[in-house]
């Protein structure tokens, strides 16, 4: 058959992408209960190279999960019914199936059985594709890390919008993640920030912004700036110009307490 030749071994001796043990292709079940998504998410694997299965339902998917290698789940399937329940029934019938969760929103938990949870409406295909491709390796006995933080906290990041400074950081001011706006306010490289702390690195940030955000994290409150005095560590645009600071509470990719701060240039009153 066509696919085939698709999923044969490269010059390398590696099986090439979609592809299992043996050149057997990877199957994937799909769990949505919109036909629309299970359609575009299926015919997009499969060329790909994956082998598809999808369900509508959360008894028609525990037939199937006797003989696939990963499974994407889609989280809320309405009438009360969500896609965690096919989760736990897999992770104890096949515990080293690796699983997927694809959710719409930021506060629900994360991980539990889900080996990964990928956020629905703002991950793309690719971040999809690259998801199965980590799991694949893991599969084929390759060591594999798989970047919960960045798929999580990513996806909030855009969830809220590239104009807008987002800082994410546990209760004592760690930074897990910040995105690429900030990053490029301060002159540093994203990938600098996360492990290192806010109140070490910006010294002008003083005691009371310490309290601000060790109080959201704990009281899981929302800290709004009415003052629009802004934030210290944030740079002026100008003299007319000020930043308008929001900090919120978000449960952090180990399912600790932490903060989101974000922050969005505004013009001052009465300029």
């Amino acid at each position: 058959m066509k696919e085939k030749s698709n999923r044969s071994s490269g010059n390398n001796g590696e099986s090439s992408p979609g592809a299992g043990e043996s050149g057997r292709p990877i199957r994937v079940l799909l769990l949505d209960d919109q036909d629309e998504n299970l359609l575009l998410r299926s015919t997009i694997l499969r060329q790909k190279g994956y082998e598809v299965v999808t369900s509508a339902s959360i008894g028609d998917a525990a037939t199937k999960l006797d003989d696939i290698d990963i499974a994407v789940l889609d989280y809320h399937l309405g009438a009360g019914k969500f896609g965690t329940e096919v989760a736990e029934v897999l992770r104890r019938r096949h515990p080293n199936v690796p699983i997927i969760i694809l959710s719409a929103t930021l506060e629900r938990k994360f991980g539990g059985v889900a080996d990964m949870h990928l956020l629905k409406g703002y991950s793309s295909v690719d971040d999809l594709v690259a998801a199965l491709r980590r799991f694949e390796a893991k599969k084929r006995g390759r060591p594999v890390v798989v970047d919960a933080r960045e798929f999580y906290y990513s996806r909030i990041g855009m969830a809220v919008g590239e104009d807008l400074v987002v800082e994410i950081m546990d209760a004592e001011g760690n930074w897990q993640y910040v995105n690429e706006y900030f990053a490029s306010l301060v002159e540093q490289e994203r990938r600098w920030f996360p492990g290192k702390n806010l109140f070490a690195t910006f010294s002008e940030m003083g005691d009371e912004w310490r309290e601000i955000v060790r109080t959201v994290a704990d009281t899981r409150e929302t800290y709004i700036d009415r003052k629009f005095r802004g934030a210290e560590h944030l740079p002026k645009k100008s003299a007319y110009w000020n930043w308008n600071v929001l900090v919120f509470p978000v449960k952090l990719h180990d399912n600790r307490d932490g903060v989101l701060l974000m922050a969005r240039l505004i013009e001052k009153k009465g300029i």
